[in-house]
C-alpha cells in the first residue's frame, strides 16, 4: 500500500496546528518535517522546539528529515521531541553506520536520504541496517521545485536492491510529486510519497490528497 507523508515545509505556518490537525482527522500515513540547517541546506526550517510543542496535537508518525550537518549531534533531541522516524543525508554525516545505529538504540526508524545526484551504490553495504531509503526529486532546502526525471531509474535502483537484498524498504520520494506524475513514481518503486504544495494548495487539504491518492 502507498502511504501518503504531506511535507509540514508547504503549510501556512500561521495555521500551522489548524493544518495539523486537519491531517489527523483525514489519518493520514505519516507528517514529514523537514529540518534544514542553513548549511547542508540554504535554508532554516523547523528545529526541536516546534517538533515538541506540535508532538501533542497528533499521534500520526512523524517522519523527520535532517537536512543538517553531523546529524548525530541532535539525534537525541529529536526522538525526545517525538520523532518515529529520523533520516539522515549520506552527504552529510562522515559515520553513517555509527549514527544509524545511534538512531536505533531509541527504538525507532532509521532512513537514509540520498540527493539527486548521488549513486544509489552507497547503499549496498547499508541497506540492510534501514527502515527507509529517501530519494531527493528535487534539490534540497526549498519546496515548490519540479521533478527531476532522472530519478524514476533510481527508484528503479533502489527496488531492485531492496529485492536482491530480501529486505523490505520503505522507499520515500520528496519532491515536485503532483497528481500528474504520482503514478510514475509509484510504478518506479516509490511507496512513501512526500508531498508538500500539492496537499496544502489553496489550503484544500483533503480534496488534493485525493487527487493525488487518485493518480496512484
Amino acid at each position: 500500500m502507498v502511504k501518503i507523508a504531506p511535507s509540514l515545509l508547504a503549510s501556512d505556518f500561521s495555521k500551522l496546528g489548524e493544518e495539523i490537525k486537519e491531517l489527523d482527522r483525514l489519518k493520514v500515513d505519516f507528517i514529514h518535517i523537514d529540518v534544514m540547517d542553513g548549511v547542508f541546506v540554504p535554508n532554516i526550517s523547523f528545529g526541536v522546539p516546534v517538533i515538541k510543542s506540535i508532538r501533542k496535537l497528533t499521534d500520526i508518525p512523524f517522519d523527520v528529515h535532517l537536512m543538517i550537518t553531523e546529524p548525530s549531534r541532535f539525534i537525541e533531541d529529536f526522538v525526545t521531541a517525538g520523532a518515529d522516524i529520523i533520516t539522515i543525508h549520506y552527504e552529510a554525516d562522515k559515520h553513517i553506520d555509527r549514527t544509524i545505529n545511534y538512531i536505533k538504540s531509541f527504538g525507532i526508524k532509521a532512513g537514509v536520504a540520498l540527493n539527486p545526484g548521488t549513486p544509489v551504490s552507497v547503499l549496498n553495504d547499508l541497506v540492510s541496517e534501514i527502515d527507509m531509503v529517501l530519494i531527493m526529486s528535487v534539490n534540497p532546502g526549498f519546496g515548490g521545485q519540479k521533478y527531476i526525471k532522472y530519478v524514476s531509474d533510481k527508484l528503479k535502483q533502489v527496488k531492485e536492491l531492496s529485492v536482491n537484498k530480501n529486505k523490505e524498504l520503505l522507499i520515500q520520494v520528496d519532491g515536485g510529486i503532483v497528481k500528474e506524475n504520482i503514478g510514475e513514481v509509484v510504478a518506479c518503486g516509490a511507496n512513501v510519497i512526500v508531498a508538500g504544495s500539492s496537499v496544502f494548495e489553496k489550503g484544500e487539504i483533503e480534496k488534493n490528497i485525493g487527487l493525488l491518492k487518485a493518480g496512484i
